[in-house]
């Protein structure tokens, strides 16, 4: 494995632990309404199922219309790159 593969699998490493943590944060913060105890409520538990789903999906979701919408982007990206490269010379 090259120097280039392996930081590509670091950056995509560290994105899935980004994304993981903020969810993990927020979906605490929403639920998690009493420390007195080690174990979550029912309600806890099941506000907890629930929120890390909905992120997920919508995660996914956005997943998808990136896949969709990237390849539009970059073909406006090269389009403009040599518009600008042909007004140079």
């Amino acid at each position: 494995m090259d120097g280039e593969q392996q930081q590509l699998q670091l950056r995509n490493l560290r994105d899935f632990l980004l994304v993981y943590n903020k969810m993990t944060e927020i979906c605490f913060s929403r639920c998690v309404s009493n420390l007195n105890y080690r174990i979550l409520t029912m309600e806890e538990e099941q506000c907890l199922d629930s929120c890390a789903v909905k992120l997920i999906r919508s995660n996914h979701r956005l997943m998808a219309a990136y896949v969709e919408l990237m390849p539009t982007i970059v073909q406006r990206r090269v389009m403009d790159y040599e518009s600008k490269t042909a007004g140079l010379t």
